[in-house]
């Protein structure tokens, strides 16, 4: 099994050690993924095996300079693995999220849930 990146860990040791109620308090959101552009790329990986550089561009219409500089964040913080390769004689990057991209991924998406729970039960309340 892959070993889970120390950024995962510092964010779920950090959510586990935090009272229910302020789980559910943006402060506490994983800033690398919280990033819009970040979170675009991960959401758009979790939906593919891999992305070629140019299918990501399209996709999330941004420029070269962009997505390379948010590619390298995540690839750093262990949540998205590069690739490269040629074919042919053309070379390819290719980006797919790894087991610590899915789990931090799903971990985000759990604390918005968790936002929303608590802003709607506050609302309502």
């Amino acid at each position: 099994m892959a070993e889970r990146s120390a950024a995962v860990r510092r964010t779920e040791e950090s959510i586990a050690r935090q009272p229910s109620a302020q789980r559910a308090r943006p402060e506490s959101l994983d800033e690398t993924i919280h990033q819009r552009t970040r979170l675009a790329i991960v959401s758009a990986l979790a939906t593919h095996d891999r992305m070629s550089f140019n299918e990501l561009k399209a996709i999330l219409d941004i420029t070269d300079g962009n997505l390379s500089v948010h590619a390298r964040k995540l690839e750093e913080s262990g949540y998205v693995r590069c690739i490269k390769r040629f074919r042919g004689r053309t070379p390819l990057t290719e980006y797919a999220l790894t087991a610590d991209g899915r789990r931090a991924l799903d971990a985000y998406l759990a604390h918005m849930e968790a936002i929303i729970r608590a802003t709607r039960e506050t609302k309502t309340g």
